[in-house]
C-alpha cells in the first residue's frame, strides 16, 4: 500500500490478487440467485442514481455481490471492513481493480486503520449507511453530527449493532431511520442458524484441525446463532452445553436435548467455548482459571469483547502462535488456554464465513432495506423501523423458486374461513 493508491481512494493489501477474486466473487455469484434477480431489476431501474452509500461490512465474495449490485442501482458506493480479520484481499482487490468501487480494508489491518477507514467512509458524506455493528453510525453521531442532515437512512444486519442502535434511540441521538434487517425471518431464520453454525465449526476446524466428535463444546448463548452452533456441533457427534442469562432460550435448549448449566459450572467441564452473545466478558478470569489444559477457546458473537483477553494475558507466563489464527496463552498455573482468531469472529478470521446461498437472503434484505428507504425518503419517523413483510415473503419466495421448490396457495375458500369469526365449531 502506498499514499498514491490512498488517493486514488483505495486502500487494500494487493492489486495483482484481483484475478482470483474474480473468479471467488462470480464462484459465489452461482449460489446467490436472489440477488442476482434484485441486482439486474437495479441495473434497470437505478433507484440509488445520485446516492452516496457506504457499506461497513465483511469484506467477502458474498459481500462484493452486495457491493456490485448496489452499484448495478446507480449508487456511488464505498466499502470498509467491519472486522480486520474478516476482509478477504482477492475480493477487496477485484472489487476496486474491476469494480471501480473505492475500497478500504485489508485481512489483519490494525485498530487505528480500522478506525481511520471509518472517518474516510464518513469522508464520502454517506446519504445511506449499511452498517455491521453500528460503528459508522455511532461515529458519525458522536463526531460528525452535522452529517446527519445528509442521511436518508442506515441499515444494520448484526445483533450487536441492533442493540447499538436501540440505546441510540433511547437516548434520543438516533434522529433518523434504521432498518432492522437482522431481524428479517429470511435473514434470522437462516443466516443466524444455518449460516453462522456451519462456519463457526468450518473456522474451528481450519484453525486448529481437530476431531470434534466426542468432544464437550460449550456454547455461550441460545439465540439463533447458539441455536445453529449448538446443533451443528451436535451433528459433527459434540457433547454440547448451553450456557445462557435469559430462562426462555434456557428452556429452550434443555428441550432441545443440551445440558444448561452457568459458565463457572461449564468452565471445567469444556474442550471448546464458543461464544455467540453479542455482549462483554461472557468468559473471564475465573473462567479460565477453572479450565482445563488446553482447553479451546473463540468467538463468532460480532465484536472480540465477548472473551476478557486482557485477563487471560494477566494469568500468562508467555503468548505464542502455535498455527495460523491460533494462540497457546501459558498460564501461570502451568496449563495452557488456546485462543482462536484473537477472539474475533472465528467464522471469518480462519474461514470463508457464512456459505453464499444462506447469504443470498441476507444481502437481497439489504439490498431491499436500501431501496426501501430511497422510496421513503422523508416518509418515515426516526427510530428503527423493520423490513415490511410483503419485501421478506417476496424474498422466501424467490428463493423456493431458485432451489426449484413449489408450495401450496390458499383456496378461496381457505382465505374467507381465515377472514371470519363467525364460522366455529
Amino acid at each position: 500500500m502506498t499514499a498514491t493508491q490512498v488517493q486514488l481512494q483505495y486502500e487494500v493489501k494487493d492489486l495483482s490478487l484481483a484475478p482470483l477474486g474474480r473468479q471467488r466473487i462470480e464462484w459465489a455469484s452461482r449460489e446467490m440467485p436472489v440477488l442476482r434477480q434484485i441486482r439486474d431489476q437495479f441495473a434497470k431501474d437505478k433507484p440509488f442514481a445520485g446516492i452516496r452509500l457506504v457499506a461497513c461490512c465483511h469484506v467477502t465474495t458474498e459481500t462484493a455481490n452486495l457491493a456490485i449490485a448496489l452499484k448495478a442501482g446507480g449508487a456511488d458506493a464505498l466499502l470498509i471492513a467491519s472486522n480486520p480479520l474478516s476482509t478477504q484481499d482477492d475480493v477487496a482487490a477485484c472489487l476496486v481493480a474491476d469494480y471501480g468501487i473505492p475500497v478500504f480494508a485489508f485481512k489483519g489491518e490494525d485498530n487505528e486503520t480500522y478506525h481511520r477507514h471509518v472517518q474516510i467512509a464518513l469522508d464520502h458524506k454517506p446519504n445511506i449507511i449499511i452498517d455491521d455493528g453500528s460503528d459508522v453510525v455511532a461515529t458519525l453521531l458522536q463526531e460528525r453530527p452535522h452529517q446527519i442532515a445528509d442521511l436518508i437512512g442506515t441499515t444494520e444486519e448484526t445483533t450487536t449493532g441492533i442493540v447499538r442502535l436501540k440505546a441510540m434511540f433511547k437516548d434520543g441521538v438516533l434522529t433518523f431511520p434504521a432498518v432492522n434487517v437482522n431481524d428479517a425471518e429470511t435473514k434470522h431464520f437462516f443466516d443466524n442458524r444455518y449460516g453462522t453454525g456451519q462456519s463457526t465449526l468450518d473456522g474451528i476446524i481450519r484453525a486448529t484441525n481437530i476431531l470434534l466428535a466426542g468432544k464437550t463444546i460449550v456454547v455461550a448463548g441460545y439465540g439463533w446463532c447458539g441455536k445453529g452452533t449448538a446443533s451443528r456441533a451436535r451433528g459433527m457427534g459434540a457433547n454440547v452445553i448451553v450456557t445462557e442469562i435469559n430462562p426462555v432460550p434456557a428452556i429452550e435448549a434443555t428441550m432441545d436435548g443440551f445440558r444448561v448449566m452457568p459458565m463457572d459450572e461449564a468452565a471445567a467441564i469444556g474442550d471448546i467455548f464458543i461464544t455467540v452473545t453479542g455482549n462483554k466478558h461472557v468468559i473471564r478470569g475465573e473462567h479460565f482459571a477453572s479450565m482445563k489444559d488446553g482447553a479451546i477457546v473463540c468467538n463468532s458473537g460480532h465484536f472480540d469483547i465477548e472473551i476478557d483477553l486482557k485477563a487471560l494475558e494477566a494469568q500468562a507466563a508467555d503468548i505464542s502462535t502455535v498455527r495460523p489464527f491460533t494462540q497457546e496463552y501459558k498460564l501461570k498455573s502451568g496449563k495452557s488456554v488456546i485462543v482462536l482468531g484473537e477472539g474475533r469472529l472465528i467464522n471469518l478470521a480462519a474461514a470463508e464465513g457464512h456459505p453464499s446461498a444462506v447469504m443470498d437472503m441476507s444481502f437481497a434484505n439489504q439490498a431491499k432495506a436500501c431501496e426501501y428507504l430511497v422510496k421513503n425518503q422523508g416518509k418515515l419517523e426516526p427510530g428503527i423501523h423493520s423490513i415490511p413483510v410483503e419485501v421478506d415473503q417476496e424474498i422466501a419466495r424467490l428463493k423456493l423458486q431458485a432451489m426449484g421448490i413449489s408450495i401450496d396457495s390458499l383456496t378461496a375458500d381457505q382465505i374467507e374461513y381465515i377472514n371470519s369469526w363467525t364460522s366455529g365449531t
